[in-house]
């Protein structure tokens, strides 16, 4: 009752009323953009690719994270395929060498210009990566048997060459800057991170499709007889509940760390006393990157050894196509395993990458501030550092827990992928995460004009980061 009343009040505020309905359409503008079909594709012979290339391995590869990812864009080759992505990658790419270039980690430290720099090179970086995934998108619609021999003879571009190829480039590119463009509107004009809205949105799009797959599961549909018994449906609903729930701890958890400040006099001759604040450590500190890392380091190199590989062999090329193929099956144990460690391994990756504990205790020190029972300095970046080294385990090991539960649906169960991905994963964290972000910035609007936020008591917490 207190969040429909919150969504009611958030209409009456006509400043938020206007970064709502800005948001929505611009967001509208975006899935348009992603239903525009390349030109020259011929998208019929691609969605006849897609299929018969999904049929000879399982769901839950590397096409359905993409058909994800980029809300539904990949079946018609639409010149918004890329999306957001390219922009994603090159704030991740200059993230993590900001930690290890001197002069980046030297840019993120001079304030509001040093971020601007940092700005614009991420989007230069982000036109070379359009570049380069567009003239990849390109080379491979113009040779599909490049994905098998059973493709050799089918023809899903009128009329290749080098006109297609930079058409795709112009094209794509073009969509993958504007929306870029459209996310930084969102994020100054509407509400929330725009980039995260718009994942969020392709994500959702899916939805529909997971609800026909779930009825077809269940009840039947289009001639097609249910392959699972209803009993079955209240248990999977329940289910989805209790992760759900779960996801929401994971993004939400924190652990505080006491900081005593000292007394120190403040301009006017007013002095304060010592006083207590807390230092939130997130549990869930690497956000979804350990699962965006470990996806691709499994599908791309396991497609590219079965294409180098002979199937049909009973040496060692036979042995390697079927170690690649195994390891590319989201059912098998092979994959659940090397897919459990690299999301261990990229979780503390992240952590040890982002997480300077040194710097914070340097700041600390400059405050006046420090953890009780620790000596500020060198002992108080000891202490941070194994702090957060034992609360990444327990992330750590609950962010694997959600990305293996859509797997093991799979496996066991048999439920399709188009309705497993919303059980966890990538996906539902995203969800999960990027909501609750968006109504903490709309109950701040509420609380500040004295209304009721979406909660009865309390009120909500953001992600505060990736």
């Amino acid at each position: 009752m207190a969040m429909m009343k919150g969504f009611s009040n958030a209409f009456r505020i006509p400043e938020l009323r206007k970064k709502i309905l800005v948001t929505l359409g611009l967001v509208f503008v975006c899935r348009l953009i992603s239903q525009i079909p390349t030109p020259g594709v011929d998208w019929r012979a691609l969605q006849g690719v897609i299929a018969d290339f999904k049929s000879q391995g399982a769901g839950g590869g590397l096409l359905d994270w993409f058909e994800v990812f980029t809300g539904g864009a990949l079946g018609q080759c639409a010149i918004g395929f890329l999306s957001i992505w390219p922009y994603i990658s090159a704030q991740i790419v200059i993230q993590l060498l900001g930690s290890v270039i001197p002069a980046l980690e030297k840019l993120k430290k001079e304030g509001e210009s040093g971020r601007q720099q940092l700005a614009q090179i991420t989007r230069y970086l982000t036109i070379v990566l359009c570049v380069v995934q567009s003239w990849g998108i390109a080379t491979m619609l113009s040779h599909p048997g490049a994905l098998g021999p059973a493709f050799a003879g089918v023809e899903i571009v009128v009329n290749p060459g080098l006109g297609f190829h930079l058409m795709t480039v112009i094209g794509m590119t073009s969509a993958a800057l504007f929306v870029m463009w459209i996310a930084d509107q969102i994020t100054t004009f509407g509400i929330g991170n725009g980039a995260s809205l718009i994942i969020m949105i392709n994500i959702t799009s899916r939805l529909p499709q997971a609800l026909i797959s779930a009825w077809e599961r269940y009840f039947g549909l289009g001639g097609v007889q249910a392959s699972a018994p209803l009993a079955e449906l209240p248990i999977i609903v329940i289910f989805f509940l209790l992760v759900v729930m779960g996801t929401v701890m994971l993004t939400q958890g924190v652990r505080k760390v006491a900081i005593h400040s000292t007394r120190r006099s403040v301009g006017g001759g007013n002095t304060y006393g010592m006083q207590q604040t807390f230092m939130p450590l997130r549990v869930n500190y690497t956000g979804v990157m350990p699962i965006i890392f470990a996806q691709p380091l499994i599908q791309i190199p396991s497609a590219v050894i079965m294409k180098m590989t002979d199937a049909t062999s009973t040496g060692f090329s036979g042995s390697l196509f079927r170690f690649a193929q195994s390891l590319s099956d989201p059912k098998s144990i092979l994959h659940l395993v090397v897919y459990a460690l690299l999301i261990m391994f990229f979780a503390f990756f992240w952590v040890a990458t982002q997480f300077n504990a040194i710097d914070i205790s340097e700041n600390l020190k400059k405050d006046g501030s420090y953890i009780p029972g620790i000596r500020p300095g060198r002992q108080t970046a000891e202490f941070l550092d194994d702090m957060m080294t034992k609360i990444t385990l327990i992330g750590g090991t609950g962010l694997l827990v959600v990305a293996l539960i859509p797997m093991v649906l799979m496996g066991w169960m048999s439920i399709p992928w188009a309705l497993a991905s919303f059980f966890g994963g990538t996906s539902l964290l995203i969800i999960v995460g990027v909501a609750l972000d968006t109504l903490r910035i709309m109950e701040s609007h509420l609380l500040v004009r004295k209304y009721e936020g979406f909660l009865s008591h309390g009120s909500l917490r953001g992600r505060g980061g990736v």
